[in-house]
């Protein structure tokens, strides 16, 4: 099955798209559901969830989190509780990993060759301790960055996860990651991820769909 393990919506209050034209368009290139992981709160994506169960669409919850040296996607967490230091911006990349393993979820750099100013992670990637899998493809990267953080990954023997990264109802499912078993809750998709039963690419059907024009 097909997850684009990287959503956000205009609950990530950085964008307008509304969580019922993603579910909608996320059922149109039959993806088997999307991962929403809103900016700084896992809180704010309840409304997706909602809209999700009205459509038929498998919706899962994660957060994006800002560190001082990249963005993580944490998965597993059940509440905001997981951000002990009072800020959004420029958290303690090593300390935030601990916070959230400890609370049974799991952390995936995104995008780590993008550059994103001072905070970039880049190949200093390499170093990080604690981490389950690396976001290998992410709609919104250069292909180039794409290749980097695959062969990172490789290297440091971990699997990979695929996201839209997607703002708009356009970039939907460009990225998706395939896993091997059924996924129907968190603790299935942590648990694919753990084992390595999962697998992220460029999804065909969204490059199909780009294709046709439509």
């Amino acid at each position: 099955m097909w997850i684009d393990c990287h959503c956000h919506t205009r609950h990530s209050h950085d964008n307008w798209l509304e969580p019922l034209d993603l579910v909608r368009r996320a059922k149109q290139l039959r993806l088997d559901g999307v991962c929403i992981t809103e900016h700084y709160s896992y809180e704010a994506s309840a409304p997706v969830e909602a809209v999700g169960k009205d459509e038929g669409l498998l919706v899962l919850r994660g957060v994006e989190i800002s560190t001082d040296r990249g963005h993580l996607l944490a998965y597993g967490v059940e509440d905001d509780g997981w951000n002990i230091w009072g800020q959004d911006n420029y958290l303690p990349l090593d300390e935030v990993i601990m916070r959230i393993n400890s609370l049974g979820g799991i952390c995936v750099p995104a995008h780590p060759f993008r550059e994103i100013g001072l905070c970039s992670l880049l190949e200093s990637l390499l170093e990080v301790q604690g981490i389950a899998a690396v976001e290998t493809h992410n709609g919104c990267n250069l292909d180039s960055d794409n290749d980097l953080a695959l062969q990172a990954a490789t290297h440091m023997g971990l699997p990979t996860l695929g996201g839209s990264d997607c703002h708009k109802t356009a970039a939907v499912g460009r990225c998706a990651t395939e896993f091997l078993d059924p996924v129907s809750d968190m603790a299935g998709f942590i648990a694919a991820i753990r084992t390595g039963r999962c697998s992220a690419a460029y999804y065909r059907p969204y490059q199909a769909t780009m294709q046709a024009g439509s």
